[in-house]
């Protein structure tokens, strides 16, 4: 077996890992938040991981029509989040895979259960059993409502990156990465 083929397995089976875990925390984050909750903020925490997937779809898209040129010109004026933006977009393959498949992906399925979860908090406040036809309307028309933000938000951001120059769109996602690993850093 070649070097890419085995390179590309190692890949795939680290983003298989990866998602195990992340999954497993995102679900026991949002399962934990969730209970005894409200279900409008039951509602918020929905829209929280909504949100998240749509952002990490954008950055996804961003690193993988990046071009590396005008990167490299403010890295050369040491314009914060530069080098972080060239590294987005020189494994853009890899960038683009976490965040739209691992994180976009994860945010969605957990989205759905955590939904299902508020849809049955929404129909107890309400006094519907589940089963009714109350139940079933309003269990329908949440979940319609929330798939339509999801595909329509990252509908949404996807023009993002094909709108705007790619410095200041990678250039702002390295910046913001660059931010947060100097302020995580000890020195």
């Amino acid at each position: 077996m070649n070097a890419f083929w085995k390179r590309a397995i190692r890949f795939s089976i680290a983003v298989g890992l990866l998602t195990l875990v992340l999954t497993v925390l995102f679900t026991v984050v949002s399962t934990a938040l969730l209970s005894g909750v409200d279900w409008t903020v039951g509602l918020l925490i929905v829209l929280g991981l909504i949100l998240l997937g749509i952002a990490f779809d954008a950055v996804g898209l961003a690193a993988a029509a990046g071009n590396e040129v005008p990167l490299r010109a403010m890295a050369a004026e040491r314009i914060p989040g530069a080098k972080q933006a060239i590294f987005l977009v020189r494994e853009a393959d890899r960038v683009s895979s976490f965040c739209n498949d691992v994180i976009g992906d994860i945010c969605g399925i957990v989205s759905g259960v955590a939904s299902a979860a508020v849809v049955l908090q929404l129909t107890a406040a309400l006094g519907y059993r589940e089963g009714s036809v109350a139940h079933t309307v309003i269990t329908v028309l949440f979940t319609a409502a929330i798939a339509a933000l999801t595909v329509g938000g990252k509908a949404w951001a996807r023009r993002w990156p094909s709108s705007i120059t790619t410095p200041s769109c990678c250039g702002w996602v390295g910046w913001l990465t660059g931010w947060s690993a100097s302020w995580a850093s000890p020195c």
